[in-house]
């Protein structure tokens, strides 16, 4: 059904979530990000409808599932329900929850795929190229990056296989034509250029568009050995979800929200959404989106974040915690524009404590106590007027209009901090005041009743502002104020708090201040826990507690000191050609970077290996192997079965760090 047809519409998506397990803080964000943008919108008065969801089908979940021992669809009604807990435990408010396995969206794809072979833009054929499983793309060898994936990073591996492709090649220039008269298609800018100069001006290849080495996809009718290829799947739900029928009028509701006001996505997939599928709906003609938007990256130190680096943080393990909004507050304020932002707890107990529990916490809580201290709660205009007062509603008034700027941009971060502008500025009017010296004097009780409305009414408009970024923090302040939420058409004026309104007697603590160290120790334990738990599940199956090797020859200290040990971060890492047990390593001791080669490729992909931080013998001779220089050595432990596990830091440590 259509929503209120008096407004104007707006349709957001967020990429849908790969359901290959549990969602991290970075795939996240994207999630919360929306929300805030689905909500201001919404304030502003659009008819929103918001879609997330999950991508179910391909060859990665087709692989765990058969090592989870279980079918394919019940892996992924697991995962799909771990993401949909996660969006709805971060309060976002969407519309729409599409999952690529729901049967409407399977028959669409099918009926699109057997559309486009027929007007002739498929055709069959077979591929031979290079492939990356985890993003299911295929490569040439000129679009690898360092020989690897340019999406992930990740190894590829020959493959050839009888395929259907789409005639990329046939839509290019009109692409090219519409990016060049659209200059807002693609944001940010950056993104556009990387587009247009690395793939649609040097020209497109045909994309292939089926599978036939694994089963787990939407069949294509005609031909029912091939499985329909993930993105011709997956890009699909941003109409399917809201009723686009190929061949028929669609939906009242695909009438009237497409085409989509905007595709919020992470830069890493901006390809697929500015090239294959503005091409698919060209194909299919359907007008295109109006607006992509690749967002960037929410980094753990200095890499992005991933399972198989082992440095992700999960939106439930910081909500135990920050508590929702701190984290919503965290992720959203901390990601500039068009650059990465990093996350560490470090950080978020910093900006729990300054941000949150002193300069908005602290501001209400001592507002609302000074009104029940000096007038039993009642907040009345003493009609009082000073220059401060003046400086205090132009700068709260300028603040609105910034973060009506900003958003209008999707400049999110920004917005949030104009918001806390004004709580900023209203601490500092505080101080300006000084409203318990103006409550000495009973000639001065009228100023002092001013001082308090305004502080009053410049904490109800950020907190109106705040509703979209962090909803239950805003819903608590305007109750304790005992006043409504200010719509944004009311925002332009300073003044509107009911004269003679009460607060609250008792006022809540928004935010309590965290101790840093008690934090760290606190997620140490956790961490802690989390690895006896793993050890506990080893010993269950069997494994032993311990073993015992041949001991080697006493040596002297002497010879021990030698021996130089360093704490080093793998910054890269690839297999060595021509060998089945070696990877190469690029590790950052210090201000160095050495290469190491060591036997460990039957235990340890590539991937896994960046980011890690190891222990290193650092002075040992170089040597070749396999004709590849080696400068070091990674220490390792290996158990009775020849399982290797590479030796870490217990806490954090920098590259370089002496091990003694």
């Amino acid at each position: 059904m259509c929503k209120d047809t008096n407004k104007k519409p707006y349709y957001i998506t967020t990429a849908i979530a790969y359901a290959s397990g549990k969602p991290h803080i970075g795939n996240t964000y994207e999630a919360v990000l929306a929300d805030a943008i689905a909500r201001y919108k919404r304030a502003e008065g659009y008819d929103v409808f918001f879609q997330t969801g999950t991508d179910e089908h391909g060859q990665k979940i087709e692989e765990k599932a058969e090592a989870a021992g279980i079918t394919p669809k019940e892996f992924v009604d697991k995962a799909a329900g771990e993401i949909k807990k996660i969006w709805d435990l971060m309060n976002t408010s969407y519309d729409k929850f599409i999952r690529t396995t729901d049967k409407d969206h399977e028959e669409q794809v099918q009926k699109i795929f057997k559309k486009l072979y027929e007007q002739g833009d498929i055709y069959k054929g077979y591929y031979e190229g290079l492939y990356c499983t985890p993003c299911e793309s295929f490569f040439t060898e000129s679009q690898l990056v360092n020989g690897k994936c340019p999406d992930c990073g990740r190894e590829v591996k020959p493959a050839k296989e009888e395929a259907y492709f789409f005639r990329m090649s046939k839509y290019a220039d009109r692409l090219i034509r519409h990016i060049n008269e659209n200059p807002d298609f693609i944001q940010p800018v950056s993104r556009k250029n990387e587009m247009m100069n690395n793939f649609l001006l040097p020209g497109l290849q045909d994309l292939c568009v089926s599978r036939t080495t694994f089963k787990w996809g939407i069949p294509v009718t005609f031909d029912p050995r091939h499985v329909t290829y993930v993105w011709l799947d997956a890009l699909t739900n941003y109409i399917t979800g809201i009723g686009y029928d190929c061949g028929g009028d669609g939906s009242e509701q695909f009438k009237k929200f497409w085409p989509a006001d905007l595709h919020l996505i992470g830069k890493d997939i901006i390809r697929f959404h500015t090239i294959y599928w503005p091409i698919f709906l060209m194909a299919l003609n359907v007008p295109l989106p109006k607006q992509v938007f690749g967002h960037p990256w929410l980094l753990q130190g200095d890499g992005k974040m991933s399972k198989s680096k082992g440095n992700v943080l999960y939106a439930d393990t910081l909500v135990d915690f920050f508590g929702v909004d701190a984290v919503r507050y965290f992720v959203l304020h901390e990601m500039p524009f068009d650059n990465d932002g990093v996350i560490s707890w470090e950080l978020m107990v910093e900006r729990m404590n300054s941000d949150l529990a002193n300069i908005l916490g602290n501001l209400v809580n001592r507002t609302i106590s000074m009104s029940n201290k000096y007038f039993e709660g009642i907040v009345s205009d003493g009609n009082t007027a000073d220059a401060i007062d003046g400086d205090l509603k132009a700068a709260v008034l300028e603040e609105v209009k910034k973060v009506q700027e900003k958003m209008e941009k999707l400049r999110v971060a920004d917005a949030i901090t104009s918001i806390f502008n004004i709580f900023r500025r209203s601490n500092k009017y505080i101080d300006e005041t000084a409203p318990w010296t103006l409550a000495k004097d009973e000639a001065s009780k009228d100023r002092l009743a001013t001082v308090l409305y305004n502080l009053t009414e410049a904490i109800t408009i950020g907190a109106s502002l705040l509703d979209s970024f962090m909803p239950d923090t805003s819903k608590k302040i305007l109750d304790q104020l005992c006043t409504a939420k200010r719509e944004l058409s009311q925002m332009n004026e300073f003044g509107l708090y009911p004269s003679g309104n009460k607060v609250t007697d008792k006022p809540e603590i928004l935010f309590a201040r965290m101790d840093i160290k008690e934090v760290m120790e606190k997620v140490e334990a956790m961490n802690a826990a989390s690895a006896d738990s793993a050890a506990g599940a080893a010993a269950e199956a069997g494994e032993s507690d311990g073993i015992d090797i041949e001991a080697k020859a006493e040596i002297e200290y002497d010879d021990f000191a030698r021996l130089q040990f360093q704490v080093g971060e793998i910054i890269a890492c690839e297999a060595v050609a021509k060998s089945k047990k070696l990877l190469c390593s690029q590790v950052r001791i210090g201000s160095q970077v050495k290469q190491i080669v060591s036997g460990i490729k039957a235990h340890y992909s590539p991937e896994e290996m960046v980011g890690k931080k190891v222990m290193v013998v650092v002075n040992l001779k170089p040597a070749k192997l396999a004709g590849v220089m080696s400068e070091g050595m990674l220490l390792c432990a290996e158990d009775a079965e020849g399982n290797l596990s590479l030796m870490v830091p217990e806490k954090p440590m920098p590259a370089g760090a002496e091990i003694c």
